[in-house]
């Protein structure tokens, strides 16, 4: 006997039905890139992209690798000089060893306006500022370069002098090589010698430059007209499913006798195949091979300005996709950074509801978060630097546009299937869990990335 006058809760407990969620699972975001993105059904599988043909070009770095305590240029990656795109590999490796290493420190000058540009500068390390004196006198900014660009090809092949002065924003790290290196090849190679005075001349196309079509325009009475055709690239890329996949297993026991009122598999499966979304917004953004930070071309490249993502950060990469820019893709940490930014300045970006969600926006353009961009030189999602996206979308704008099958057999979702591999001897279902996708981009302006983006800049306004 107890000296309790009623029936206690936990009793009453056991006779209670209990109000319960389906599985909850912190891993599910909003995935805005996979919502954002057009998509293209695919029919064969293969999507190809025909364009204009252009001529050659490559990702507009020279690549470095460190030996021992130095550093050292990639003999291979100098052709991404133009008049070193066939020459011979012995060449190449002795010109990547008449580099030597600098170190500079913040605000140092490296190259001065109006001096002879007697180095090529390959920057390992660091971030820097061209600068030019302007019209009337005044400074002007030209551009900013990162890691693996150089400065200042022209002038070092024609032995002019600097047409602008570099300075260091950061402490950092550059190899350098002499013009007698450049000479002492030219003199012994008859092939380079030539593509070097095609290129002093002007006569070499610039790199990515498509080929031109020939036209007349206000001419005046009856001239002859030039006869012209648009050339096609005779190998253009193809982009072929991707996928990712799983083995679902259900027990048959939990299947037949614990399938109320939640269905187990059901929700297992829908769990999974948040998973495998999750999954694909990822490899979408970052595989080395297709994913669209890894597609952004040189011109497209555009370095943060002081670290921290400004305002005028944007407008620099809304100039590289002007042509009915969609949207901004970062991680959420450098949102958050931009808008401190923009408080700092007395300028907060106008917050406006996309997708359901009440998101910043900056020049009418929505800035969407994904955890998913990642961060370099660090171990820590608060480590490092980051990137920011602007993309166009669409076939129609010549955008960026997602690719899945037209479709596939036991689809749950668009290019996703659910096949029933059936019972094995344990009692346990298995299910094959396929996710196909892939993105492509249809034209190199559609897509540029801001790179070099800090995230610890913090202010205080009291």
């Amino acid at each position: 006997m107890t000296d309790r006058l009623t029936l206690g809760p936990d009793a009453a407990r056991q006779l209670a039905t209990t109000t319960k969620t389906t599985p909850q699972m912190r891993g599910i975001t909003p995935r805005y890139l996979l919502r954002a993105l057009p998509w293209v059904d695919v029919e064969s599988g293969t999507y190809r992209v025909n364009r204009r043909r252009t001529f050659v070009l490559g990702d507009d770095r020279i690549t470095t690798y460190e030996e021992g305590d130095s550093h050292r240029v990639v003999p291979g990656d100098l052709r991404e000089v133009p008049y070193l795109r066939d020459v011979d590999d012995a060449l190449l490796a002795e010109l990547a060893g008449a580099f030597t290493e600098v170190t500079f420190e913040a605000g140092q000058v490296l190259a001065q306006e109006g001096d002879p540009a007697d180095r090529l500068w390959v920057v390992v390390r660091g971030r820097a500022e061209k600068r030019v004196t302007g019209r009337y006198g005044e400074d002007a900014l030209l551009e900013v370069i990162g890691d693996g660009q150089f400065f200042d090809l022209g002038a070092w092949t024609r032995t002019e002098a600097m047409p602008y002065r570099v300075k260091a924003l950061t402490p950092g790290v550059a190899l350098c090589a002499d013009r007698s290196a450049l000479a002492a090849l030219i003199d012994r190679d008859e092939t380079l010698r030539g593509a070097c005075a095609a290129y002093a001349e002007g006569e070499m196309m610039t790199p990515g430059a498509e080929v031109p079509v020939d036209l007349s325009a206000g001419h005046v009475g009856e001239v002859d007209l030039p006869g012209t055709f648009v050339d096609y690239e005779d190998a253009p890329r193809e982009y072929h499913m991707t996928l990712a996949q799983t083995v679902l297993r259900v027990h048959t026991k939990v299947a037949d006798l614990y399938n109320g009122p939640i269905d187990q598999t059901r929700a297992q499966s829908n769990l999974t195949v948040a998973a495998l979304r999750e999954r694909q917004e990822s490899s979408l953004l970052n595989h080395p091979e297709y994913g669209l930070f890894n597609n952004v071309s040189a011109g497209q490249r555009v370095q943060s300005r002081t670290g921290a993502p400004t305002p005028d950060d944007l407008d620099e990469l809304l100039t590289k996709v002007w042509k009915q820019p969609g949207f901004f893709l970062a991680h959420p940490k450098a949102i958050a950074a931009f808008g401190r930014e923009c408080t700092r300045r007395g300028v907060p970006p106008v917050t406006d509801n996309r997708f359901g969600s009440p998101l910043l926006t900056w020049r009418g353009v929505p800035l969407l978060p994904s955890d998913k961009v990642r961060f370099s030189n660090g171990t820590g999602v608060s480590v490092g630097t980051t990137e920011i996206l602007l993309m166009r979308t669409g076939e129609a704008e010549q955008g960026v546009v997602g690719l899945r099958p037209a479709g596939v057999a036991d689809e749950v979702e668009p290019g996703l299937s659910m096949r029933n591999m059936g019972v094995d001897q344990k009692g346990i279902t298995s299910y094959l869990m396929t996710a196909y996708f892939n993105t492509a981009v249809l034209v190199e302006d559609a897509i540029a990335v801001l790179q070099n983006v800090e995230v610890s800049n913090y202010h205080d306004y009291s």
